[in-house]
């Protein structure tokens, strides 16, 4: 039918062999006009909403042709080849899963291929998360059930190199929005968030001067700051208290090693109560001194730069103004002051006016 343009072999390209389409010079020119005019014509032959069609590596023009053509996403193999050669990029067709929800034309289609067009989903894992609440996440985004992901994010493999007491990989999967494809694991996403974590924890400790905290500990106080403070201008503060209040031996007093503690048992209702501050957790920062023994939730990079580079200030308390801000404090004395102000005396307003 077609001659092999400029004398082209079979090659492998970007994962899918492309196969020469015979082009005789002795076309008749009807059957020319026709497959031009069947390349270039929208088409849909499937009724259902969209079709979702893999393209395995390796395939070759011809056998991308069939699959698309049993799709109904081009008329037939002839025509997909036909659209293949006179776009010259038939041996530019990537591998990867694509959707077509509309009718289009095989040329078009062709296009697609050619820049790698896949059909991808894109699940969003904002920072302070814990396993938990990032197997939630998975699951909404339809790529699989939580005891996958709970399962995969329980390996501490990945990261054993850099924190070798890690039970899991709680703390160290990178807050992010990841595209990936329907058919990716858990195992291949929890691999891809440690790989971005490793990137942006070597940004910030590059970025950093030395430390005598160990990267366990480190992102420990990472995860304290996250849930601390959403202020990008805070966050050294917040970083410097508890590095002040661990140099001179005090508790970190951390309301969110709390809640942590209270999730993990299953009794977290969203609130903190006075009973709950004496929990016999090792995560419970008011009743043992020191960091937790692990990072509670997934540092951002902010975070990770303020626990490497926190401020140089001498504060050693702090307390909410109720607005996303902190006030901070040098003595207890001010402190109690802090808190009188805007706890004590701002929920005591608030009550009067209901």
């Amino acid at each position: 039918f077609f001659q092999a343009e400029d004398g082209i072999r079979d090659v492998a390209v970007t994962g899918v062999q492309t196969c020469a389409l015979p082009i005789s010079i002795g076309i008749p020119v009807f059957a020319m006009t026709v497959l031009w005019a069947r390349s270039t014509d929208a088409y849909r032959g499937y009724t259902g909403p969209e079709q979702f069609v893999v393209i395995p590596t390796g395939s070759s023009t011809s056998e991308i042709g069939r699959l698309l053509s049993e799709a109904g996403v081009v008329p037939d193999r002839l025509t997909f080849r036909f659209a293949a050669w006179w776009t010259g990029q038939g041996a530019r067709l990537k591998a990867g899963e694509y959707r077509f929800n509309r009718a289009i034309a095989p040329v078009a289609v062709i296009d697609r291929l050619a820049k790698g067009d896949v059909f991808t989903v894109r699940v969003t894992f904002p920072e302070g998360l814990t396993l938990a609440e990032m197997a939630t996440r998975y699951e909404s985004a339809g790529l699989g059930q939580a005891v996958e992901f709970l399962k995969a994010a329980g390996d501490p493999a990945p990261i054993a190199d850099l924190d070798p007491a890690a039970r899991d990989l709680e703390g160290y999967l990178f807050p992010d929005t990841y595209s990936v494809p329907r058919s990716a694991s858990a195992e291949s996403l929890v691999r891809l968030m440690v790989a971005e974590f490793r990137r942006a924890f070597e940004t910030a400790r590059a970025a950093a001067s030395g430390d005598t905290l160990s990267v366990r500990q480190l992102v420990t106080l990472a995860s304290l700051v996250e849930k601390e403070t959403a202020s990008m201008n805070e966050r050294p503060l917040v970083s410097a208290v508890y590095r002040n209040r661990l140099r001179f031996g005090m508790p970190m007093q951390a309301d969110p090693t709390v809640v942590f503690a209270l999730a993990k048992a299953g009794r977290y209702d969203g609130n903190i109560r006075k009973a709950d501050l004496a929990m016999d957790s090792p995560y419970n920062t008011y009743k043992y001194p020191g960091l937790p023994p692990g990072p509670i939730a997934a540092p951002g990079a902010a975070a990770l730069a303020a626990a490497l580079a926190p401020a140089e200030v001498p504060y050693l308390y702090f307390v909410s103004r109720n607005d996303g801000t902190h006030v901070f404090a040098r003595t207890l004395a001010e402190h109690s002051a802090n808190v009188r102000r805007f706890q004590v005396e701002f929920f005591r307003a608030r009550r009067a006016t209901r």
